[in-house]
Formats: structure tokens, C-alpha cells, sequence
């Protein structure tokens, strides 16, 4: 399980360089960033190296933000391997809330970010099928 911070941003120039700013000016670093919009907001999700910290200086600088739990699965680079891992889920009867694809900092391998309720079921369920998570 992987802590992940979800930040509600004003959609507008200058927003996401505000935002990595920040981050850059704290010597955090981010792993991975997904930003989703609105007419006027966005939901702007990362993963990095110091969460706690992350949330304190986004926090401090006036960005409305929170911590998730969200699985990181291993993503083998083959044909079929990110629709093996949508099936199991599927067929587990599990609902994905949102997922996203990013790489992972400590290899390089691909990597399934997926926000599903009940999330410490559903990855003892993924590695008893052999899958990696972080």
C-alpha cells in the first residue's frame, strides 16, 4: 500500500508550476503526477517521497489536500499484462475508483495506481496471485 496525496487546485495558469514549486522549494520529490479538470478546479494526484511533508507545505501555502492509500501493482511490459491485472480485479467482484499508470522510482517497471475500497483485501488477493505491489 503506497500513501498518495490528492490535492483540489484552481484550474488556471500557473497553477501546476505553483504547485511542483512548492514541492521543489521542500526537496520533495514527486514519482508521479496526474492531474484530472473541471471548468475552474482540478484534482491533481502524486506519489513521492515524503507525503507528510508534501501535505504540511501544500497545506501551509493554502492548496486544500488529503492522503489516500492507493495499491501500486507491478505492470509487466508485455502485450495483455495491465488487461491480466483489470481481470483479476474484475473477477474478484472488486470496483476501481480511479487508476492511473506510472513508473516506479526505485526500478523503472510500470506500475498500476488503483484506488478500490476495502484496498487491504484486494492486494492480499493480487500477490496470492503472484502480482508485485509497493
Amino acid at each position: 500500500m503506497t500513501r498518495q496525496i490528492s490535492i483540489f487546485a484552481e484550474n488556471k495558469k500557473g497553477s501546476m508550476h505553483k504547485l511542483t514549486s512548492i514541492l521543489r522549494e521542500a526537496g520533495i520529490n514527486m514519482s508521479s503526477l496526474v492531474a484530472n479538470d473541471s471548468a475552474e478546479f482540478g484534482i491533481a494526484r502524486l506519489l513521492c517521497d515524503k507525503p507528510d511533508e508534501a501535505l504540511e507545505k501544500l497545506t501551509a501555502a493554502g492548496y486544500m489536500c488529503r492522503i489516500d492509500n492507493v495499491l501500486c501493482v507491478e505492470i509487466a511490459d508485455e502485450v495483455g499484462s495491465l488487461n491480466r491485472l483489470l481481470s483479476d480485479i474484475h473477477n474478484a467482484n472488486v470496483n476501481i475508483d480511479y487508476m492511473y499508470v506510472a513508473l516506479s522510482p526505485e526500478n523503472g517497471k510500470a506500475l498500476g495506481v488503483i484506488r478500490v475500497p476495502e484496498i487491504e483485501v484486494v492486494e492480499s488477493m493480487l500477490k496470492d496471485k503472484g502480482y508485485t505491489t509497493l
